[in-house]
Parts: structure tokens; sequence; C-alpha cells
């Protein structure tokens, strides 16, 4: 059965909260984030299948997704938590606060809105990182360079070749399973949650100042679905609040979370 790795930042013995990044990203992108949080609350940051340290496995859907998440805080002792998840992972920490309420005791969703999104940008960017051979790399400047011809933002760029590591021969390769990602990117395009799914519990969206990931077309949604909701604006950042307005971004989840 497959185990999901996690990174403990500390609070323990204090209400959980667990946090769920987005697609190609890690529990690593969380840890300033997370060490300030858990002076509030005992904090652990998940690495999803395919992601990270955890497993790879071909299937990469939402209710997978999901059944991973149950399995992991069944095996951690964790009946209720705080749920936040940014992008991908707002949208699964979505679905299963709506799914399994009784699991959830408030929802953090970051920069991320019940439906459905257009897969074009991050198939380019897949393409491009399948068509690396990374154990001809002899370094993460020569992946940089084949990307930049077809990704052409220099920090998404930085953010992608996070992604490689040296195997124990001393080879890149990929942590992320770009294949299994490619082949079930509509499928995390699309919403997570099905005609009806609601949560009633307490819920705060973190959205970016010049996202467009959040629309004000998408607030009655919001309010539909979620009507415990609020919606925050953090200015001076985009789809990645939690680090490019670090500060804003905490001062607004501790609010939340007191």
């Amino acid at each position: 059965m497959l185990q999901l790795f996690h990174r403990d930042f500390g609070g323990a013995g204090r209400p959980p909260l667990v946090i769920i990044h987005g697609l190609l990203g890690s529990s690593r992108n969380w840890q300033t984030v997370g060490a300030e949080l858990s002076t509030q609350r005992h904090v652990l940051a998940l690495d999803l299948r395919n992601h990270g340290m955890s497993p790879h496995a071909e299937d990469h859907d939402f209710a997978t997704l999901e059944a991973d998440v149950l399995r992991w805080m069944d095996a951690q002792g964790l009946a209720r938590v705080a749920l936040m998840g940014h992008s991908m992972g707002g949208k699964l920490a979505m679905a299963l606060a709506c799914h399994r309420p009784e699991r959830v005791e408030r929802l953090v969703s970051v920069d991320i809105a019940p439906r459905d999104y257009d897969a074009s940008k991050f198939r380019g960017i897949l393409d491009a990182m399948l068509a690396i051979e990374p154990a001809k790399l002899a370094s993460r400047a020569e992946a940089e360079a084949q990307l930049e011809a077809v990704v052409k933002d220099w920090a998404m760029i930085k953010f992608l070749t996070t992604n490689l590591e040296r195997g124990a021969d001393g080879r890149f390769q990929w942590r992320v399973n770009v294949a299994a990602l490619r082949a079930e990117l509509d499928e995390i395009a699309r919403t997570s949650l099905a005609p009806g799914d609601c949560y009633d519990g307490p819920t705060l969206f973190v959205i970016g100042g010049y996202s467009r990931h959040v629309r004000e077309e998408d607030r009655p949604e919001i309010a539909m679905r979620f009507p415990q909701a609020r919606i925050v604006t953090v200015a001076e950042s985009g789809h990645n609040p939690h680090i490019e307005a670090r500060a804003a971004f905490v001062e607004a989840v501790r609010e939340f979370l007191t």
C-alpha cells in the first residue's frame, strides 16, 4: 500500500494543520510557512503520490489522492484536522472537506477555485520536462536551458528544476513522476467536486492580488459550495502568495486558525 511522506514542522500537542502542495511542488515549498504556523498548530506537510519523497504510481485522480490522504491520516492517528491546500492541493483539500467533513475541522484554499481549469499551460510544461533526458544532464543549468525554449517564466523554470535530484548512481533523475502527471493532467485540471458537493465548516480562500486563478465570477460558486467561506486577497502576490507575500499570507491564515 502506498505510504505518503510528510514533514513535521513542529507544534506537537497543538491542534493539527495539514498542508497539501500544488502540482510539481512538495512539502519543501512550505518549510518557512510551516515553521511560522507551528507556534499555533502542529503543522504537517504532505508529499502527494508522484511528488517529492512519496512513491510513484500511475493513477493521479482526485478520488485516489483523497484515499491516500485519508489512509495517511489514519496511520498518523489524526481524526480531524485543519486542512490547507495550494492549487492542485487546494482542489484536493476542497474535495476532502466536502466528502469527509467529519475529518476536516476547517479549510484553507490557496489561490484556487472549485471549477475546471485550462490545462494547456501545464501540458506544454510537462511535455518539455518529458523531452529532457535527466540521466544525460551534467548540471541543472542544462535542464534550465532546454526548458527555456518552452517556458518563458524564469521563476517557473527554477521551480521546475528543484524536482531534479541525483540518484544513487550520481545521475540526475526527476523526483516527480512526469509521465503519470502528464497522462492525468486533464483530470487534475478538472474540478474535484461533483454537483451538490459542499462543506459547511469554516473556510478561508486566500487569493493572490495579481492572480487570475480565482476570478470575480467564481465567487458565487464559492459561496454556494462553502457557505461559511471568507475570501482574503493578498496584495503584491500572484499564484504563490505563501512565497511572494509570506508575511501577509501567514497573518491571514493565523487569524483564521485562531
